[in-house]
């Protein structure tokens, strides 16, 4: 575990602590679940956009494959 020191806005701060004292969480591992939910929806967006940006360039070769495809279904 590692100790850090961070600057929380006081409206963020008051929302959290009332959170706190309606699920009986301690704070440190509020903060920590709250991390790890925000680091997995990054790492699942970027996985997301590196997808369709993959799939994008895989329907491009896929329109070029069916057009030579046609042509020699034309050329039968």
């Amino acid at each position: 575990m590692k100790t850090i020191s961070l600057k929380i806005d006081d409206v963020i701060f008051n929302e959290t602590e009332k959170v706190l004292a309606k699920i009986k969480k301690p704070r440190n591992r509020y903060i920590n679940d709250a991390l790890n939910f925000y680091n997995k929806l990054h790492k699942r967006n970027a996985l997301s956009e590196k997808l369709q940006r993959e799939s994008e360039l895989v329907a491009k070769d896929s329109l070029k494959i069916l057009h030579e495809f046609e042509k020699i279904d034309d050329n039968d």
